[in-house]
């Protein structure tokens, strides 16, 4: 009987790597750094891919099955790599379970964060989240409100997207320079 549960756990594997590599692609475009100074360090990596990879997150959870399964298929693949990253970085064996658990516990802290903004498209209020988690509270002027108006022009980019598409494991993010474009420019 474990067995047949081992097979429905890995059945949405590859679409979940392939879709957090989607997310990771996007989260490193150098204009979220060089526009808006989001520290280019491995926690403002981590705090980047962490939104992108939440806003992907959301977005299958949301739809019907498969998408709670596919959803946690994009989280196994997120901390599969979090692992391999800090042991290629040289982080002692008996030091990456408790890692592994503090990067578990920081984004999920801040998933939980942006979800009502996000589900209310409330700007002010993702961009206050955003301040606190990415820039620890010291974000340059207007790069929070820009970072908040980005991950909701991606979250709509992400909802308009069938769930065929990403069953495939076929996400599309927008470029990041139309994702910052502002508005009211």
């Amino acid at each position: 009987m474990a067995f047949f549960g081992l097979i429905g756990s890995r059945r949405h594997e590859r679409a979940g790597f392939a879709l957090y590599t989607t997310s990771v692609q996007a989260a490193r475009d150098p204009l979220y750094f060089e526009r808006l100074a989001v520290p280019d360090t491995l926690d403002g990596r981590f705090d980047l891919i962490g939104l992108f990879a939440a806003l992907l997150i959301r977005r299958v959870r949301l739809l019907p099955a498969p998408g709670p399964a596919l959803a946690q298929a994009v989280f196994d693949a997120m901390f599969a790599d979090m692992d391999f990253s800090l042991r290629e970085i040289g982080v002692a064996e008996m030091s990456v379970g408790r890692k592994m658990r503090q990067m578990w516990e920081a984004f999920h802290g801040r998933a939980m964060a942006y979800e009502a903004p996000l589900a209310a498209a409330d700007a002010a209020a993702l961009a206050e989240a955003l301040a606190r988690n990415v820039w620890r509270g010291a974000a340059p002027e207007g790069a929070a409100q820009a970072l908040s108006r980005a991950a909701l022009a991606q979250d709509r980019a992400l909802a308009a997207q069938p769930l065929e598409q990403l069953r495939r494991g076929d996400a599309h993010f927008l470029p990041a320079a139309e994702a910052l474009r502002d508005p009211a420019a």
